[in-house]
């Protein structure tokens, strides 16, 4: 779970700032939506590998 504390005198913008980054970091959102939907097993290797396969693409490899 992601939060921050307010620290003295920060205006609420810098807050609402501090806890999206907080929450893109951890990655809340991301597996939220990987979990709106169900996914096989089999569906999900397809993704991983098509994922990696990228990756190796992207690295020259």
């Amino acid at each position: 779970m992601a939060f921050v504390e307010m620290r003295d005198g920060e205006p609420p913008e810098a807050i609402v700032s501090r806890f999206r980054a907080a929450v893109t970091r951890n990655g809340i959102l991301k597996a939220h939506k990987d979990r709106r939907f169900f996914r096989s097993k089999g569906e999900k290797a397809r993704i991983a590998a098509r994922r990696s396969a990228r990756r190796r693409r992207r690295s020259g490899m």
